[in-house]
């Protein structure tokens, strides 16, 4: 077999592949202009006729809040935590990759050991300390550890990131009369780029798809995110479930997610590749 043949039946196999694997986003694309006798009646991919019923009434949410409130809930609980995330997480791996201090590799190894703890683990302790504080029924949850940088998983990968870039630019800099500091953020920050934009993309996804958390410490609907509406909605007190409805709102729900890997997927993928393979 040339080597033109093989070239051209391994692109058959990875659009096959990459078919299969789209194959559920494309479904439930078309879903969501289907009525909901329609989606349990027929198995044909293409609607019979288009109608924007279930995205319209899917909007109006539990009829007293809309999904206008729970996006922007989601949006306001989401953005603050990945600012602060990256913020936090960044400092700190400066730390860790440039300077020398006591105890630290026993600092790091207690940093790095706290990925083996599952949330399972912790979530009832750390419920009883954000009750304590009056946290619960807030976004204080989900922004403080932002904040703080308690995500070990983002310092690891920005430590590795950062021992691949010379520690020459930072004497270069030293020499030109920046502090640490400004050499953080003026020499080493813009350099970071790929594992940034690794931070947000993860921080991003998790926090938006995240339903766990959320249910533990939102109670009040007016502050209930995305993944929570579409609970609500499913766990209506209706006799049927408007499917075409859920559907529709959970294809709008994956669209913020989706355009922020494909624009920043770049940067996503040289992040891993260099906080995998330098250091």
């Amino acid at each position: 077999m040339s080597k033109t043949w093989k070239k051209g039946l391994a692109y058959v196999i990875l659009l096959g592949v990459g078919f299969l694997m789209i194959y559920p986003l494309i479904w439930l694309f078309f879903a969501t202009f289907k009525t909901n006798q329609e989606l349990f009646g027929k198995l044909s991919l293409w609607p019979e006729k288009f109608s924007l019923d279930g995205i319209i009434n899917g909007w109006k949410g539990s009829g007293q809040f809309t999904y206008t409130t729970f996006y922007k809930n989601t949006f306001l609980m989401v953005i603050p935590t990945v600012i602060f995330t990256v913020l936090s997480t960044g400092i700190v791996a400066y730390g860790f990759a440039r300077f020398s201090f006591p105890c630290k590799k026993i600092l790091f190894l207690l940093m790095i050991s706290t990925l083996m703890l599952p949330d399972s683990v912790i979530i009832i302790p750390r419920y009883v300390l954000f009750h304590k504080f009056g946290w619960v029924d807030t976004y204080m949850p989900f922004w403080m550890p932002g904040l703080l940088a308690c995500y070990p998983f983002f310092i690891f990968m920005q430590v590795q990131f950062l021992r691949g870039i010379p520690r020459e630019l930072d004497e270069s800099a030293c020499v030109d009369g920046c502090n640490p500091f400004m050499t953080y953020v003026k020499i080493l920050f813009p350099l970071m780029k790929p594992a940034v934009f690794s931070v947000i993309i993860f921080q991003f996804l998790w926090r938006w798809n995240d339903y766990f958390n959320n249910l533990i410490y939102i109670s009040s609907v007016k502050k209930y995110t995305l993944s929570l509406a579409l609970k609500m909605s499913i766990d209506g007190t209706g006799a049927v479930t408007q499917w075409n409805q859920v559907l529709s709102m959970s294809f709008l729900s994956m669209i913020p997610p989706t355009l922020l890997y494909f624009f920043a997927q770049d940067y996503f993928v040289e992040g891993i590749t260099a906080g995998g393979v330098k250091g």
